[in-house]
């Protein structure tokens, strides 16, 4: 049987995507670097606004439309359900993130940056999407909170 990815039937860059999935990358690294929490709320409110249509007022997204504007990087249009939901569990590691270091449990920060940066990187560098690996598995068990 076919894995699936949620559908929304409407289109987005999948390089943009990928840039953006680049600084939100390097994000969470200086953040583990410097512990300053400022920079996650800094991209969960990115995160929000991307998600919830005001991609223009997004700095991340601004940036990586200069990026592929200035490198010449060619459009490649994707269905953008597999990546809004990327999108809303990366939403989900950054709160994670923040209320683990507001409660001063360090390890579990570490774990859980772990796991995005891995999640992250995979998307980064070969397109390969574990938000629709865990879609595919969360709709065989509970299918009909998928109709």
């Amino acid at each position: 049987m076919a894995q699936q990815c949620p559908l929304i039937f409407r289109h987005v860059d999948a390089n943009v995507i990928r840039i953006n999935t680049f600084f939100v990358i390097s994000a969470v690294i200086a953040f583990l670097a410097t512990q300053a929490v400022s920079i996650l709320f800094f991209v969960i409110i990115d995160f929000l606004l991307r998600l919830y249509g005001y991609k223009h007022l997004s700095p991340i997204q601004k940036l990586s439309l200069l990026i592929q504007q200035k490198f010449s990087i060619p459009t490649k249009m994707e269905d953008a359900g597999a990546k809004r939901l990327a999108a809303f569990f990366g939403v989900g590691f950054m709160v994670a993130l923040v209320v683990f270091h507001l409660i001063g449990v360090n390890f579990v920060v570490d774990v859980i940056a772990a796991i995005y940066l891995s999640c992250a990187t995979l998307e980064l560098l070969f397109g390969y999407c574990i938000a629709c690996k865990i879609y595919y598995i969360a709709k065989k068990v509970y299918p009909q909170g998928f109709k």
